[in-house]
């Protein structure tokens, strides 16, 4: 039975009148940008984060890039972040002609690790960008600490963790800027792309919406030069009809993680992620031994809400992901690989000075080991049960 890795009319086709009634509204008003949904859109999202400001936008990307310019990071300015993460983390901040610096990652959760982040500080560091990967929190107490101990701005890359909280708090919304995309194959998917730039701060956020409308304000009057980054009414229209689905969505993603984790622990050499094993390379290769471990599974800490944007395994042994993925594929499974390269070793920046990109192992490593299994919340029972039979033959080598 063929599996998609995402099936988003899974997810839209059952919303298909409301969907058409948010569109027949935007066509009868004639607003196409910036018009009344998308401010509804923002006071919605705004309600659910809870967060003072919440300013919709074109894209994650561009989310991440107006924070910046508002921030005033530019040329001879260094952003931390970390070196495994999707292209658009690194891409803003070379965008605005700012250095990025790489760090590497905690092996459980996928997230920057902060005590690696503290030595790449330099009196160049302005900023300090954690990616909530795959849904779930990074360490936003050692992150928070790290910057008030440097005086640094903190913006959260909340892309994959919409609705993802840490100790009770919603991502996104600890640091000075929290952005967020509206991808298709987000959890809050669109239908294009979107994004969203949320504060605390008032100032802050009158700059972020003077960046997303060309450094405007008032009307044709620009005192800074920003970018066309808004978002289209219809677009808002259409996100507003899921948004009022959402904890459902996330419930069902939930439900198919712990299906997934109960099914997977049973197997011989599948283990869960421990906590007690991600601070140490040397101790986490100490760890891969002693359990004889084929597959690592993820985990969500007990303090995190994790929101599954992926469910990803770590296929340890050389060549056994790219051997589980072939097979994956074979049987009409789908499977991805998130990311088989770090930024670090992407071509674009080899140029950057070796402290930029050095000492990240365990990232590298990573690259070579993870792979994403469907996880969406529309999965049936039958779909989820063939995910686990072949996984579950292709660990027994018997025949799928």
């Amino acid at each position: 039975m063929p599996v998609p890795l995402l099936d988003v009319n899974a997810q839209n086709h059952p919303l298909t009148e409301k969907l058409r009634e948010a569109f027949d509204r935007v066509l009868a008003s004639g607003q196409f940008i910036m018009g009344p949904d998308v401010l509804a859109f923002e006071q919605e999202c705004a309600a659910m984060l809870e967060v003072k400001h919440a300013i919709a936008c074109s894209s994650g990307t561009d989310a991440l890039v107006m924070a910046l310019m508002a921030l005033g990071i530019g040329p001879g300015d260094e952003v931390i972040l970390p070196s495994f993460t999707f292209f658009a983390t690194a891409g803003s901040v070379a965008r605005t002609g700012a250095t990025p610096v790489f760090v590497d990652v905690c092996p459980i959760c996928f997230n920057i690790d902060a005590e690696k982040a503290a030595a790449k500080i330099t009196s160049r560091t302005k900023a300090i960008m954690p990616v909530h990967l795959f849904g779930q929190s990074a360490d936003m107490d050692a992150i928070q600490a790290l910057a008030d101990k440097h005086q640094l701005w903190v913006i959260e890359d909340c892309a994959q963790a919409i609705g993802s909280l840490t100790k009770g708090k919603p991502c996104g919304t600890i640091g000075h800027y929290g952005a967020y995309s509206f991808f298709p194959s987000k959890n809050l998917g669109g239908f294009g792309d979107g994004g969203l730039l949320v504060t605390h701060d008032d100032a802050l956020a009158e700059k972020a919406r003077m960046m997303r409308n060309h450094g405007m304000q008032p009307k044709y009057f620009h005192s800074v030069v920003g970018g066309n980054f808004r978002m289209d009414t219809l677009q808002a229209a259409l996100l507003r009809v899921k948004l009022a689905e959402y904890d459902s969505f996330t419930a069902g993603r939930q439900r198919n993680a712990a299906y997934y984790t109960e099914k997977f622990s049973e197997l011989p050499g599948v283990i869960v992620a421990d906590p007690a094993h991600c601070q140490c390379f040397t101790r986490q290769n100490d760890w891969l031994a002693e359990t004889n471990a084929k597959i690592i599974l993820p985990v969500s800490y007990a303090h995190n809400t994790h929101i599954w944007n992926q469910y990803t395994l770590r296929v340890i042994g050389e060549g056994q992901r790219d051997a589980l993925k072939a097979q994956l594929m074979e049987k009409g499974i789908g499977c991805e690989v998130y990311y088989p390269l770090t930024m670090d070793q992407q071509e674009c920046f080899a140029h950057l000075p070796d402290a930029s990109r050095s000492d990240c192992e365990i990232a590298h490593r990573l690259a070579t080991e993870v792979l994403s299994i469907p996880i969406y919340a529309e999965l049936t029972q039958q779909q989820l049960d063939e995910v686990v039979r072949v996984i579950t033959s292709w660990i027994r080598g018997g025949p799928i």
